[in-house]
């Protein structure tokens, strides 16, 4: 990421502080949100993941830190029992397969998602088999490409307080991250951390940015907002389809 234009550091300036803004504003999908939107930059996730991961768990520790009881630690351990398996899979699946391979699974996910948000369809969870399947799914997304929050977060609602939710998912977060920063550092990835000493900075600015909107956000009508984000996630799956696919 060293031989980029101008614009193009520009715009991914931009990106980690839409991501940012995403994250503390919903407390999930900012990588869901901003990844697909930075391949359109480097089609390869791996050199995006370890910026956006190191990012996660110091905004994750900050958002916890400030209301440390709101954290459902019980069911956070009960669900981390069926997830860290499949996102010990997932972190392999990452390490081993061709950038191209992982770029096409971020984008297929992200159409999955763009299509359920449209179409008010929501992923829920109805038994326990289906909360297993989901979590495992979830960590199974999360070790590839850290986009499996909407899998997980069906499995959660049903679980977890409104009230203790961002920040139970924070907690979990944190955890999924730090896995796969390890699995980075023990095989020698690039962590990008150069690159942190400018995106860090734009990525607190959206930080701040999202903390107005949380509150109104939890208050408002979810479906409007899903379909314009569902209508983005699409519009940006079928550029970076176009881009890295078929013109390319």
């Amino acid at each position: 990421m060293n031989d980029l234009e101008s614009w193009q550091y520009i715009a991914i300036g931009l990106m980690f502080v839409w991501g940012g803004t995403v994250r503390s504003g919903l407390g999930f999908g900012g990588a869901a949100l901003t990844l697909p939107l930075l391949l359109l930059i480097v089609d390869n996730p791996v050199i995006f993941l370890p910026i956006i991961g190191i990012q996660l768990v110091i905004f994750g520790l900050v958002t916890i830190g400030v209301r440390p009881t709101h954290v459902d630690y019980a069911y956070l351990a009960r669900s981390l029992v069926i997830i860290l398996p499949f996102k010990f899979v997932g972190v392999f699946g990452l390490l081993s397969l061709p950038a191209n391979v992982l770029t096409a699974m971020v984008y297929a996910i992200t159409l999955f998602y763009a299509i359920g948000y449209l179409t008010g369809i929501q992923i829920q969870s109805r038994s326990r088999i289906s909360d297993s399947i989901l979590l495992a799914a979830g960590g199974y997304v999360s070790g590839t490409s850290l986009i499996g929050a909407p899998l997980i977060i069906a499995v959660y609602v049903k679980y977890v307080a409104r009230e203790n939710l961002r920040e139970t998912l924070f907690v979990l977060w944190i955890i999924l991250v730090v896995i796969k920063l390890a699995a980075f550092v023990g095989t020698g990835t690039n962590l990008q951390l150069v690159h942190q000493l400018w995106l860090f900075p734009c990525a607190l600015i959206g930080h701040l940015l999202g903390l107005r909107p949380h509150h109104h956000l939890q208050q408002a009508r979810p479906e409007t907002f899903m379909r314009v984000i569902g209508l983005a996630l699409l519009v940006i799956t079928v550029i970076g389809i176009t881009v890295n696919f078929i013109v390319a």
